[in-house]
């Protein structure tokens, strides 16, 4: 089984790269039992989505 730590680069990592289904498994079981990487998670999803919103913003303000 994981550990946070290896769940956290697990997160980052699925960012930039698909996982392995082994890897979504482990990521998933783990996440399912422990609230501090499940908030990790979210905050990284939140993230990721805010910084979307702001370069298709800022892409939008240039073609102005």
């Amino acid at each position: 089984m994981l550990n946070c730590q290896e769940v956290t680069r697990l997160v980052s990592e699925s960012q930039e790269r698909s996982l392995t289904l082994r890897e979504k498994m482990s990521l998933r079981t783990h996440v399912m039992m422990c609230s501090g990487c499940r908030n990790y998670e979210k905050n990284m999803m939140s993230l990721r989505l805010t910084a979307r919103a702001f370069a298709k913003g800022a892409d939008e303000r240039v073609k102005k």
